[in-house]
């Protein structure tokens, strides 16, 4: 499966949730309900995953916690802001970076209409 597939999926079970849910939620529930649909549809989803962070060559420990991991390629970052910033889209790809992933989804729930709360952030994707 390649990242555009598993992206297409991850797009269209979060239209199936916002669909569902709406908008004003908290981003847990989003989450919750989101990891439900993709394991429906046959994804292997992890879940709150740990992100080491090494600091000139010594591991610090996993401090961060990015929120799903789809098929391990793709990290989706779930919100429920009003709007996305700049803020959202680095610390996305910094998980990229990070995790060595390529591919990522920021997805904030907290727009009367999914499609705009959507961004996709790349680091190094070559398909």
């Amino acid at each position: 499966m390649t990242h555009n597939e598993i992206s297409s999926q991850v797009i269209q079970a979060s239209i199936e949730v916002h669909r569902e849910l709406g908008p004003g939620l908290l981003e847990g529930v989003y989450e919750l309900c989101l990891v439900q649909v993709l394991r429906d549809i046959g994804l292997r989803v992890e879940q709150q995953v740990p992100v080491p962070i090494a600091f000139r060559g010594k591991d610090l420990g996993a401090s961060l916690r990015l929120d799903i991991i789809v098929e391990g390629m793709v990290i989706v970052e779930v919100k429920a802001v009003e709007a996305l910033h700049d803020s959202h889209i680095a610390q996305l790809l910094t998980y990229l970076k990070l995790t060595g992933c390529q591919l990522g989804l920021l997805i904030n729930f907290n727009e009367a209409l999914l499609k705009k709360g959507l961004r996709r952030v790349v680091n190094g994707l070559v398909e």
